[in-house]
């Protein structure tokens, strides 16, 4: 439940060899494929392949570590999710689910005697237990639409559950006469909060309010209460209006907590009761620090106790030692911990190069479980003692890449064009040469509040083929454009009616830094990026002649239809200060399309067909200006994908499609599809 939750505000926030296409059998037909580079460069299917753990969870007796796995299932075209749990004694690890769906969203009761998860295995997500020496699974939700987030309650017997209602009869009628319609922004799917019994399975509603779509909530220590966030509906962009609430369990009174401008969310309790602390923005801009705020469990006045720490604190546990919670620090991401009134800040976590990930604690906070990600690392799953930081590694993942030969990536900084201090990552040939001068590849993260670090198997390897361009001789550059995470809160906001325009500079000045080094043939430099990425891309394809060719992944080309289309609508007059009818100047300043008549670059435009985030017409938009323009482009929708691109084979063609247009505009190459039809799918006319 925490981590969907967290990527509901995230989204709100910081606002994404050899192919398999069903029966054909798709490869690249060049002297410098994927196929044919040197044996130990991973294939684009190797990258995509690869498991990687998940969330991790430690038992509240300390003993054991649960976390999920995902990996693709190319024949059923899926990731798939199942649960493991590591010994953290003796460092033994056993897969608990086989099952051909997912199981996710994990938990322990709280006597570390149960394991919960959810799981679709009979058709709408329900929870499922199983002991935690293994063995079958038992449903104990029977939800007719489907189980949400979820909690065990302190004594073990029962657990909450968020769930929406059943379809009225009288919208089941109105469908029968008049077909499927809806009314946008008048039709909700609003989650309620339930019980059920763990061991009979009896389920009962606790609330009836219609106005309140529950997200995160907590049990109370004693177990007769729930503290939970709601915003008034089940619009994403409703979010920033959600506010803190008290349930009675027993009654199913619910009285308001706190009420303050912006999104108040994830409720977590004091160890005695008193007290709930839970993050909040104090305003609905979505790029301010999101603080951690304590108030009284019975109501009073709220006090925030991180306004000195200049970053996200994302809120994990309370225990008796005092508040824990992450954090990004430039680069890295950390856990820690404070005192109740927001002294003695102290990092529990160690590093430059440390990227913790999914922190856990037991219930006395003696013991931790994280993952951990670096330029050396690939992803595992680790213990440690809180008060003495050593990492023990329990999983060993790493040893599907242990014969590859990987590029390297290191932190880089510049000054960009107006003297702010913007960093990056960059990612070199394993046998880079300075004296050499090589192609350039940017890749521009999404957000703006995301952030790229330094990864031995990069995120974006599931887009762009990273590994391979590295391997054939290419630098890559992911900049840190101003308004990324990890810098606090006046870095975030320099963007502020300057989206675009001051990410050119960050980024043209990364592209400058490196050419002065020497290093790069400044005739062979792309960019790309997906969602805010996307849109940088299409901004540096109409204003710059500085790139040989650019790809924009799920890109906005005008704000204004953005404005009117996307599921957030509040994030573009929040970063732009304005409607486009108070201030179409800044609307146009910072739209691709107002510089389409200096296009020149040429494009290739991707996009999920029913993307809700960037809608689809931005694409198109995009494709027929430069269209228009004589300017070359290619437009490839992903039929049923939304702002994402979630299954295996699409990301292959997406990898593909990238490496087709980078190969023929940076190296001049003319790579096309093979495709072998099996002879028994042919017509009768042999064709």
């Amino acid at each position: 439940m925490d981590s969907e939750h967290r990527m509901e505000a995230m989204k709100w926030k910081k606002a994404l060899t050899v192919c398999w296409i069903a029966f054909l059998l798709v490869c690249v037909s060049t002297s410098a494929s994927n196929d044919k580079q040197d044996s130990a460069t991973p294939s684009f299917r190797d990258i995509l392949s690869l498991k990687s753990p998940g969330r991790t969870l430690i038992s509240p007796d300390g003993r054991w570590v649960l976390y999920t796995v995902s990996e693709a299932v190319w024949d059923k075209n899926e990731y798939r999710t199942q649960l493991w749990r590591a010994d953290i004694e003796s460092g033994r690890t056993l897969q608990l689910t086989h099952h051909e769906k997912s199981s996710s969203g994990a938990d322990w009761s709280p006597d570390s005697q149960w394991i919960s998860f959810a799981s679709s295995r009979d058709g709408k997500r329900q929870l499922y237990v199983m002991s935690v020496r293994g063995g079958e699974a038992r449903k104990v939700t029977d939800s007719k639409t489907g189980v949400g987030g979820y909690r065990w309650s302190p004594d073990a017997k029962s657990i909450a559950y968020t769930a929406s209602d059943e379809k009225p009869k009288q919208d089941e009628a109105i469908e029968k006469k008049y077909g499927k319609f809806e009314v946008i922004e008048e039709e909700f799917d609003v989650r309620h909060l339930w019980l059920v019994d763990v061991e009979s399975g009896q389920a009962r509603k606790l609330m009836e309010d219609a106005d309140k779509h529950v997200t995160s909530f907590r049990w109370s220590p004693d177990g007769s209460q729930i503290a939970f966030s709601a915003y008034p509906n089940s619009l994403t962009k409703s979010f920033s209006k959600a506010d803190l609430f008290v349930l009675d369990v027993q009654g199913g009174q619910v009285r308001k907590l706190v009420e303050r401008e912006g999104a108040d969310t994830y409720p977590v309790w004091s160890p005695d009761g008193k007290s709930i602390a839970f993050n909040s923005s104090g305003t609905e801009t979505y790029f301010v620090n999101t603080e951690i705020c304590t108030v009284p469990s019975q109501g009073g006045k709220w006090t925030c106790v991180t306004e000195a720490f200049d970053e996200d604190a994302s809120l994990s546990e309370w225990k008796e030692d005092g508040i824990y919670f992450g954090a990004f620090q430039g680069m890295s991401y950390h856990l820690f911990r404070m005192n109740a009134d927001g002294s003695a800040i102290t990092p529990l976590t160690e590093g430059e190069e440390f990227r913790g990930r999914g922190f856990s604690l037991s219930a006395d906070g003696s013991r931790m479980a994280f993952s951990f990600v670096s330029a050396d690392h690939y992803p595992e799953v680790y213990w440690s003692e809180s008060k003495h930081f050593e990492p023990r590694k329990l999983t060993g993942y790493s040893d599907q890449i242990k014969d590859w030969t990987l590029s390297s990536k290191e932190r880089i900084d510049w000054k960009s064009s107006d003297g702010a201090q913007i960093s990056g990552v960059l990612i070199k040939p394993a046998n880079f040469d300075p004296a050499k001068k090589y192609p350039l590849f940017v890749i521009i993260h999404g957000g703006p509040t995301g952030i790229s670090t330094p990864q031995r198997i990069d995120g974006y390897n599931r887009y762009y083929p990273i590994e391979q361009w590295a391997a054939k001789g290419a630098l890559i550059l992911e900049p840190n454009y101003r308004g990324s995470a990890g810098f606090g809160a006046d870095f975030r906001k320099l963007n502020y009616r300057n989206l675009g325009v001051g990410d050119y500079w960050d980024v043209i000045s990364g592209v400058d830094h490196l050419i002065e080094q020497g290093y790069v043939d400044e005739s062979k430099v792309a960019s790309m990026g997906w969602s805010q990425g996307g849109y940088i891309t299409a901004f540096i394809t109409t204003f710059s002649d500085r790139f040989a060719a650019t790809s924009v992944g799920a890109g906005i080309s005008d704000w204004v239809t953005y404005y009117y289309a996307t599921d957030i609508t509040p994030f573009t007059r929040h970063y732009l200060g304005a409607t486009p009818w108070d201030d179409m100047e800044i609307y146009r300043k910072t739209s691709p399309m107002t510089y389409i008549d200096r296009a020149g670059t040429p494009t290739l435009i991707q996009h999920g067909e029913f993307d809700r985030r960037v809608p689809t017409p931005n694409a198109y938009k995009l494709y027929r200006g430069l269209k228009d323009k004589g300017v070359p482009v290619r437009l490839v929708i992903y039929k049923g994908f939304g702002h994402g691109i979630n299954k295996p084979k699409e990301a292959l063609a997406v990898l593909t499609h990238n490496h087709q247009w980078f190969s023929k505009y940076i190296w001049g190459e003319d790579v096309e599809l093979e495709v072998e039809v099996d002879e028994d799918e042919k017509d009768d006319t042999g064709s």
